[in-house]
C-alpha cells in the first residue's frame, strides 16, 4: 500500500500489469487516502529478481491495497496469492479486479494484517509482500511477527517497501538481505529467510 500523491487530474487512476499472462492489462485504482500501487519500475525490477523463481510459488500480499504486487505475481505464474486488505472499499475493488482478470488463484480476505497472521487458511507461503503505509508501520515488529507466525515456507522470501530515508531494518534471526534498490522516495528490498538463506 504505502503513500500516494493525490489525483488532481480528475481522471481515474490505473495500474498496468507489466508482464506475464496479463501483460498490459489495466486495473482501476481507487482514489483513497494512503492508497497507491507499487510503481511499474519497482515491480519490473522486483520480478526480474524473481523471474525464474516465482512460477508455482504461493504468495501473500499482506497490505494488498491495489493488489499490484499480488496480481503481478499471479500474472507471472505464481500458484496462488492471498490478498489481505482492511479497507472495505479497497477490498471490494480487489474482488472486482480479480473477477475482471478471471484470477481463480486469487483469494481476497478482508481484515487487519496483524490479526490475519493468526488466521490465514494457508500456513505455508513462499513469498510475502510487506508494503504497509509508511507512516503507520513498525517494520521490524512486523517482520518479527511474520517470522514467528508459522506462515513462511522453508524457502520463503519476504519483500519489503519502506521510506528511502528510513533506518536499516532490524531483521529477525536467520533473515538476510538478497537484493535492495531505490526508486524515488522508496527503498525496496528482498530478504531470504532461514532455510532459503542456507540453500544459497
Amino acid at each position: 500500500m504505502a503513500k500516494r500523491q493525490p489525483n488532481s487530474s480528475g481522471k481515474p487512476n490505473r495500474l498496468r500489469i507489466v508482464a506475464g499472462n496479463w501483460r498490459g492489462r489495466h486495473l482501476p485504482v481507487l482514489d483513497l487516502p494512503g492508497l497507491r500501487p507499487t510503481s511499474e519500475r519497482v515491480r519490473e525490477t522486483l520480478f526480474n529478481w524473481l523471474m525464474h523463481w516465482i512460477p508455482q510459488k504461493r504468495c501473500l500480499d499482506l497490505f494488498a491495497g491495489t493488489g499490484a504486487l499480488g496480481f503481478e505475481a499471479l500474472s507471472r505464474g505464481a500458484a496462488g496469492c492471498t490478498f489481505v486488505e482492511r479497507d472495505q472499499t479497497a477490498c471490494r475493488q480487489l474482488r472486482l479486479n480479480a473477477a475482471s482478470l478471471d484470477a481463480a488463484k486469487a483469494l481476497i480476505q478482508r481484515g487487519d494484517a496483524y490479526a490475519c497472521l493468526e488466521s490465514l487458511p494457508d500456513k505455508s507461503f513462499d513469498l510475502v509482500f510487506l508494503d504497509p503505509p509508511f507512516a503507520d508501520a513498525d517494520l521490524a515488529r512486523l517482520c518479527s511477527l511474520v517470522d514467528r507466525s508459522g506462515i513462511l515456507a522453508g524457502n520463503a522470501r519476504v519483500y519489503v517497501e519502506q521510506d528511502r530515508d528510513a533506518p536499516d531494518l532490524e531483521l529477525p534471526p536467520g533473515w538476510a538481505p538478497f537484493r535492495t534498490a531505490t526508486a524515488g522516495n522508496v527503498r525496496y528490498s528482498l530478504f531470504l529467510t532461514g532455510q532459503e538463506q542456507a540453500d544459497q
